[in-house]
């Protein structure tokens, strides 16, 4: 089928139809339950690299990225790499990944100033009392590779972990040889090298990663979370991956950490009809072109509207290049769905807690304060949901599936830890020991209760 032909008809929908509330939870449904085989696979991968290192990550990648490496060094990149990498690229990209990482980094140390500082007080006995924030000493970033290169999540990752503090970033990035099971064929090249992405390096050396190895999939996941002779442990992984990448993050949660485990990319645009149409429809089609089963949704309360964004789909879509895969998405996960009102548009985006939540509005600071749960929300019809994917400042990795009601977008946080600090005075031991020993007593834990009864009265 050509793209002149190809239809996108997102479900229509009404919240006055009687069966609007049975669609619509049709059509929101997605399963994050891995595929069962690729379980298995994944756990059987993670178990080889645990015991055999770097010899199991060897292996795996010489036989799905078609990489003939005789040790793990021809897989490590170098600074010189990423430096190479970043001069060989034309003035105006070099420019673009600085000022992109320039506004990221503003946006996460205002961050880390707001919410990611120690503190403390003493009360009125003298007790201090308090928190001490410390970043992680090591994290691993994983950076999807050969021609599915992204630049922008290199630096959403890297830079916030930069100003939480963290001492190194070790990064992979699968670099595919052409012909490898990765990439599609059947058998890979001979060479220890594969398809490196110029920006994904160039990305890194902006950022500032620490040190980099050219291997992808579970077996990464593994050498990152278990560490071999040459891969170090790293504390916690974050990053996007294919299906095989987000069960091998699943189970090794718990031994390192990890960001999340994230699904389709989503967009739901509140729209009152203000917004030129085209503008909107070209928006639905910037999550859609992701992959089939990313999800675009217009909710609005102007039918005629709504008939007029779904002309511009129309015309708009044989102007694509990822055609085929936009009109997958939008016709079997998109709606554009018709509301009594604006307020009923964001309670129905409450229920949905979007990705990335477009409020197209004259009036979005209107509506903003009725919103409590998206991962990212834009505001006013210039703020295309792609700004934040590349460069307004704000971390792009958010929650997907509806996670945003009760997870956030990576930021500074996911880079620290947090200890309490309690340290309590002669006088605040008299105050607070007789509370710990009479409830220490009740829970039947004696030690507890004469520890603290011990302290009552003269040193």
């Amino acid at each position: 089928m050509t793209s002149s032909t190809l239809k996108a008809s997102p479900l229509r929908l009404s919240t006055a139809s009687a069966s609007f509330e049975a669609d619509f939870k049709a059509r929101l449904h997605w399963s994050a339950d891995a595929d069962a085989a690729i379980e298995q696979r994944v756990a059987d991968i993670l178990t080889d690299v645990q015991q055999r290192g770097d010899a199991a990550v060897l292996d795996y990648t010489r036989r799905f990225d078609g990489l003939q490496a005789a040790s793990m060094t021809a897989l490590e990149l170098s600074q010189a790499d990423f430096k190479e990498a970043f001069d060989s690229l034309p003035a105006v990209q070099r420019e673009a990944l600085q000022n992109a990482a320039a506004r990221i980094r503003s946006y996460h140390e205002a961050q880390k100033k707001a919410s990611g500082e120690s503190w403390s007080y003493r009360d009125a006995d003298g007790t201090l009392l308090g928190q001490k924030v410390t970043p992680l000493d090591r994290v691993g970033i994983y950076v999807p590779g050969g021609k599915a290169a992204y630049p922008s999540s290199l630096l959403m990752n890297a830079i916030p972990a930069h100003v939480a503090g963290v001492g190194e970033i070790i990064m992979v990035v699968p670099t595919p040889a052409k012909g490898s099971v990765a990439t599609g064929g059947a058998g890979g090249d001979a060479s220890a090298q594969g398809e490196r992405n110029v920006l994904v390096l160039a990305a890194a050396y902006v950022a500032g990663v620490t040190r980099a190895f050219t291997i992808g999939g579970a077996q990464a996941v593994a050498a990152l979370a278990y560490g071999t002779a040459t891969v170090p442990a790293v504390d916690k992984i974050t990053g996007p991956g294919n299906a095989y990448v987000a069960a091998a993050k699943r189970r090794v949660f718990g031994t390192v950490g990890i960001d999340m485990i994230a699904g389709p990319s989503e967009i739901l645009v509140l729209a009152d009809g203000s917004t030129r149409p085209d503008w909107i429809a070209m928006d639905l089609f910037s999550q859609a072109e992701h992959d089939e089963l990313a999800q675009s949704i217009l909710l609005c309360p102007d039918a005629d509207y709504i008939e007029r964004v779904q002309q511009e789909i129309d015309r708009l879509l044989p102007t694509m290049p990822r055609a085929e895969i936009i009109a997958a998405s939008l016709n079997g996960r998109g709606a554009l769905i018709h509301t009594r009102s604006m307020e009923e548009a964001c309670a129905i985006s409450n229920r949905i807690a979007p990705e990335h939540l477009e409020v197209s509005s004259s009036e979005p600071h209107r509506w903003e304060p009725l919103l409590k749960h998206a991962g990212a929300i834009f505001l006013g019809a210039y703020t295309s949901e792609s700004l934040g994917d590349y460069c307004a400042g704000p971390n792009h990795v958010l929650p997907t599936s509806s996670t945003a009601r009760f997870s956030s977008p990576l930021g500074v946080y996911d880079f620290q830890k947090r200890s309490s600090l309690i340290e309590v005075s002669h006088a605040g031991a008299q105050v607070l020991g007789p509370i710990a020993v009479t409830l220490a007593e009740g829970e039947g834990l004696q030690a507890h209760a004469e520890a603290a009864r011990m302290r009552l009265g003269g040193v």
